[in-house]
């Protein structure tokens, strides 16, 4: 089975709405980290690079569920305004159960 790591930067206000919808559509789990950072959206002009907090969110899923799972977040987060955030989806050579120490396939 192929796997795919999806990685989301979003607002804060965003995530308990965007974990609820994830959640709705079977994704399974996920981690939630508090970040701060800039991206597309700072000021180039004033000299200083201002951080902004965040929210990552990290899944794995099947290649197949991967564009609905971007969908969702994009659909959901998604604002019009500098700073909505971003998500990346990249292939996962493999994946392992620590429990079972099996392959997740």
């Amino acid at each position: 089975m192929e796997y795919r790591k999806i990685t989301a930067i979003i607002r804060h206000e965003a995530v308990d709405k965007v974990t609820k919808n994830l959640r709705e559509i079977g994704v399974r789990g996920m981690t939630i980290t508090k970040v701060e950072g800039y991206g597309h959206h700072a000021d180039l002009y004033s000299g200083a690079r201002a951080t902004v907090p965040g929210i990552k969110i990290e899944i794995f899923s099947t290649r197949e569920q991967a564009r609905e799972i971007c969908n969702v977040i994009m659909g959901i987060a998604h604002t019009g305004r500098s700073g909505d955030g971003i998500v990346a989806v990249q292939p996962v050579e493999e994946l392992y159960r620590i429990q079972t120490r099996s392959s997740a396939d």
